[in-house]
């Protein structure tokens, strides 16, 4: 039976496809097969990592907002509007990243020991 331009089989090969797609991640082997332990995370380094994609979508957006204020065709308002949204929501993030880290480092600095 078709449904407008998609038939119902090919729909659910998708939902099928999708299915098995939540129960198992793309790229990660199960815990059998797995032969070495992952590698530690130093937070200082994921941190640091963080921040800088913070800082360059921050300078996208930037560049793109100047490149559109100056009448570059190739840059549309959708696609800036987008980039500043981005880079809003990566800075809210942080910011809400750093006000746990303070509401903990008060935490345990307040501990009895």
């Amino acid at each position: 039976m078709k449904t407008g331009m998609i038939d119902t089989g090919r729909i659910e090969a998708m939902i099928a496809q999708l299915k098995t797609a939540t129960t198992r991640p793309a790229g990660l082997e199960s815990p059998l097969n797995a032969e070495a332990p992952a590698s530690k995370v130093n937070f200082a380094d994921a941190l640091k990592s963080s921040l800088d994609q913070v800082s360059n979508a921050q300078s996208k957006a930037e560049q793109l907002g100047q490149s559109f204020a100056m009448g570059d065709d190739k840059v549309s308002l959708s696609d800036v509007m987008i980039s500043m949204q981005k880079a809003n929501i990566s800075f809210q993030g942080s910011i809400q990243v750093r006000n746990k880290l303070v509401s903990a480092y008060h935490e345990i600095m307040n501990m009895q020991v």
